[in-house]
């Protein structure tokens, strides 16, 4: 059975993982990553939940002073579509082997730029003229896949220019930034062009801009689809099933399902600043620390386990030399080690544990025990414990992460048990092997 799975899998996970446009996605997201972190330390101390905390702060800095630290967070949130058109116009520019990145990654925000809502007829002032620019709305959520979108097909257009060559060519002895300049001056500008075309298109239709057509039908739709309980199980499954198989599994589906727990995740982040209730469960925050303990199928528990209690030495020191690592959410100690890849007998649980996590997290956010995360984004290496405590603001959360764990080492036990058994048999049987190498002797050797 698993060799068939093997063989329907890797394929499949070798197509995703070779894409290029979901490899520029990724890698763009993962581009704005400390940027949205740094603006999540800045949310957290404005928001840090001490009481008073804001009445002792501001007796240094004086009132009001979290003014100045949303307009940080405001950066790294409300401008994240703008930011990742930046990341992927880089990325896809990389996957695509063009030359000058900067100059891809430039045409690809300027592109997302001419197709934003520049005119906001709700906003009107004392003479009658509605308000003219970008507004941070349509530059952060909800612009996240027009941007995506966006920044694939202006590069792809700025690509296809350069390979049939027209560009400028400069004689040789001129600086290298004026010659890539002048290179990238008709590819840019009939990119730019083309987005231009794209506007006023839309503009005579009843979407008035691509942002608000692409928003109706593409992404409130998809992002509608974090809404459903089985959302975040199939993530986790299908995340610890390509695991097991030895490929890594969030570098696979977090580049369909990583854009919605962003979107979700910054969804949550709005409402909150508006006053509103946050509805969305299945944010990046809770996907991080209430699904997954110690890495890909939640081994912290396991690993736990061989460092303290295995009576094999294979497991014991495998054990307590990934401990360190699995503390941070890192296991390729022993997922290859141990190891978890088509190991039958941990086949079960390895799948189980972060399943069993996301459906006990989601039951305990839905009667209250859990909070709803709002948009305080951690690295995702932040140890259990104290990523309950700095994404909630409560101890609360802190005890239930330990519970889960508990709950992983019980799913666990009975796995690791016949696992550690049966090394432990191997190495009695490997102590009473006389290995012939013990009877070679050297005392008749001659070198007549």
């Amino acid at each position: 059975m698993f060799e068939k799975l093997e063989k329907i899998l890797t394929p499949i996970a070798n197509a995703l993982a070779k894409n290029k446009i979901l490899v520029a996605i990724r890698d763009g997201f993962m581009i704005t990553v400390p940027v949205t972190i740094i603006a999540s330390l800045f949310l957290l101390f404005s928001n840090f939940p001490i009481q008073n905390w804001s009445e002792i702060i501001g007796t240094v800095f004086g009132a009001g002073w979290e003014v100045h630290f949303g307009r940080v967070t405001a950066v790294g949130f409300n401008a994240i579509a703008l930011l990742a058109a930046i990341g992927i116009g880089y990325s896809y520019a990389r996957e695509e082997k063009i030359d000058n990145k900067i100059a891809a990654a430039l045409v690809a925000v300027v592109s997302f730029l001419i197709i934003a809502p520049q005119t906001h007829e709700l906003f009107v002032n004392e003479a009658g003229r509605s308000f003219r620019g970008f507004a941070f709305s349509n530059l952060g959520t909800a612009g996240m896949f027009l941007s995506m979108i966006t920044a694939i097909l202006a590069v792809k257009i700025f690509g296809f220019v350069i390979k049939k060559k027209l560009v400028i060519k400069l004689p040789d002895g001129v600086p290298p930034m004026v010659m890539d300049s002048f290179a990238s001056l008709i590819p840019a500008g009939i990119t730019i062009f083309v987005f231009f075309i794209v506007n006023i298109i839309f503009s005579n239709t009843d979407y008035k801009y691509a942002h608000n057509f692409i928003y109706q039908v593409l992404q409130a739709p998809l992002v509608g689809l974090g809404t459903s309980d089985l959302f975040e199980v199939t993530y986790q499954f299908l995340s610890t099933l390509f695991w097991f198989f030895g490929i890594n599994g969030p570098a696979v589906t977090n580049t369909i399902f990583g854009p919605i727990h962003k979107a979700l995740t910054l969804e949550n982040y709005e409402a909150a600043q508006a006053g509103l209730k946050m509805t969305n469960i299945f944010t990046s925050g809770f996907s991080d620390f209430f699904c997954n303990f110690g890495g890909g199928g939640s081994t912290l528990g396991l690993v736990i386990m061989m460092s303290t209690i295995a009576k094999s030495s294979r497991m014991k020191t495998l054990g307590r030399l990934s401990l360190p690592a699995g503390i941070f959410g890192i296991n390729e100690p022993i997922i290859f080690g141990l190891p978890v890849v088509l190991n039958p007998i941990m086949a079960v649980p390895f799948l189980l544990a972060p399943v069993a996590n996301t459906v006990l997290a989601t039951i305990a956010t839905k009667i209250g025990i859990l909070p709803i995360i709002g948009g305080v984004q951690l690295p995702w290496t932040t140890p259990i414990g104290f990523s309950g405590f700095l994404i909630t603001g409560g101890l609360t959360a802190v005890a239930f992460q330990f519970f889960l764990l508990f709950v992983n080492m019980a799913i666990y036990y009975p796995f690791f048990r016949i696992l550690d058994n049966k090394y432990l048999e191997e190495e009695k049987i490997n102590l009473n092997v006389k290995d012939e190498i013990d009877d070679l002797s050297f005392d008749d050797l001659s070198l007549d």
